[in-house]
């Protein structure tokens, strides 16, 4: 019986992975062979129109911009909620994670949609804030830009971020925190000092994350702005529709942009392990 329990456990950590190898090959592997397959097409000749399009330096600085500004806005914010988390009791806390769940289960057209309908041009917070003096047009027309989009984004990531966090906040040590106030430190000295050691890593994880998402979705940008913006993903919507079938050029920018995400991704790693 016992060696029969110690082989099935051998077998376990021998192929165990193999399920999610699977996974990763079909859903990741095979993919990103097809978009090299077709971005190599032809000779290759997309990669020279995309590089030599001015739409795509455009749309990759727009990108970045609204990835670098939602993921550092959203960060800021779930840290905070990340910290009120932790020092609530359980039952606040099981309500408050209930919350925080809320904006996750919506799509990005919904989200857009309830924005368009709050601080739009003809929205209620825009009607009211004109009573006031407020110039509607101009107000209501900040969702559309750049800005607009940050915050739209930050909504929903603001709760991803706060959901990362709170494990790191409530099982932080606080003995080391309480230590050096005892020794004189002042409350933010201590935690910089002494919590934000031990935090960071996790910060930076999250942002890294979400500026990430932030860089590759599409469908909030969307509804919003349309096609007005120059943005990597709304590109690739562009030379998909309206008749366009040049499946290559998008291959490449699909290549790019996963690319882009990537690098986000393995420099939080590379300094997260660097530590």
């Amino acid at each position: 019986m016992r060696g029969s329990l110690l082989e099935r456990e051998g077998l376990i950590r021998r192929f165990g992975s193999a399920p999610a190898g699977v996974l990763l090959a079909v859903c990741f592997a095979l993919p990103l062979a097809a978009l090299v397959v077709a971005a190599c097409g032809n000779g290759g000749t997309a990669f020279a129109v995309i590089a030599r399009d001015p739409l795509v330096v455009s749309a990759i600085a727009h990108s970045f911009a609204l990835a670098l500004g939602a993921g550092t806005l959203s960060t800021g914010v779930g840290l905070v909620l990340a910290f009120e988390l932790a020092g609530r009791s359980p039952g606040e806390r099981r309500w408050l994670l209930a919350i925080l769940g809320v904006p996750l289960a919506f799509s990005g057209l919904v989200i857009a949609y309830g924005f368009i309908l709050t601080f739009g041009r003809a929205g209620f917070v825009t009607m009211l804030l004109a009573r006031f003096g407020a110039d509607a047009a101009k107000l209501g027309g900040l969702i559309y830009t750049i800005t607009g989009l940050v915050i739209a984004y930050a909504y929903y990531l603001i709760p991803r971020v706060a959901l990362m966090l709170f494990p790191a906040f409530a099982n932080l040590d606080r003995r080391p925190l309480e230590a050096a106030m005892t020794l004189g430190a002042h409350p933010w000295r201590a935690w910089i000092d002494v919590a934000w050691r031990e935090l960071w890593p996790s910060v930076l994880s999250a942002w890294c994350l979400v500026t990430a998402i932030a860089l590759g979705t599409y469908g909030t940008a969307l509804a919003l702005a349309g096609t007005q913006i120059d943005m990597l993903p709304l590109l690739m919507y562009l030379k998909m529709s309206d008749g366009q079938t040049d499946f290559s050029q998008v291959a490449v920018l699909s290549i790019i942009l996963t690319a882009l995400c990537t690098c986000v991704l393995a420099i939080g790693e590379g300094i997260v392990r660097r530590r």
